[in-house]
């Protein structure tokens, strides 16, 4: 991902929702069904929910789902979506630049899904690290990145992409009070822009924090 020296990411993003994705698959990542399936609803919070795909997907799974993201474009999108599709109730949205804060209260599963961006400087691990503060015992983290870029982009893109090893660096996540359930560079099939069928991968950190 090439890095923007903008210092408004809000701006960035504004822009990014507004001209270039503007519209959504509607369906939830290769990851969070992955690794989501299986766990018991709780409350879920997931950081940079674009549209709200995996925010709605939870809801529908009952889950209380609150998804964040600092486009209040997105976020009205999302908030439409989950109108249409009577979930409003559970899933909710709100737009915040996560670097002033995040909401207060425990969180049973924390997503965080390719939360990278190439509006500079961007204090990810501060924000993983305070996300990964409200998961209760019991309760999981879950954070993917790209781990390589698409072969259709190869070349192109610059900088560096997260490794197991930088994402456990950036968490800080003590191993006294977390398991590590996935911590791994993951493939998934993906469709590149002609239509071709692709390998994709993805650095996962699936962590489960332990019961008192």
């Amino acid at each position: 991902m090439t890095e923007d020296q903008t210092l408004d990411p809000q701006g960035w993003w504004e822009d990014f929702y507004r001209t270039r994705r503007t519209s959504t698959s509607g369906r939830p990542s290769a990851m969070m069904l992955r690794f989501a399936t299986g766990l018991a609803p709780g409350r879920a919070l997931d950081l940079g929910a674009s549209h709200g795909d995996d925010v709605l997907w939870l809801a529908a799974r009952g889950w209380e789902a609150l998804g964040l993201d600092i486009s209040p474009t997105a976020v009205g999108r999302a908030e439409a979506r989950a109108a249409e599709a009577g979930l409003a109730g559970r899933a909710r949205f709100e737009a915040r630049d996560l670097e002033a804060g995040l909401p207060e209260g425990r969180f049973d599963l924390v997503t965080a899904l390719y939360f990278q961006s190439p509006v500079t400087p961007f204090p990810r691990a501060q924000i993983l690290r305070a996300a990964a503060a409200l998961v209760p015992p019991g309760g999981h983290l879950l954070v993917v990145a790209h781990a390589a870029p698409p072969p259709w982009a190869s070349g192109k893109h610059g900088g560096d992409f997260p490794t197991v090893e930088s994402e456990r660096a950036d968490l800080a996540a003590d191993p006294a009070l977390w398991d590590e359930v996935v911590a791994d560079v993951v493939a998934r099939p993906g469709t590149g822009p002609e239509g071709e069928a692709a390998e994709l991968l993805d650095t996962v950190l699936f962590l489960k924090r332990r019961s008192a």
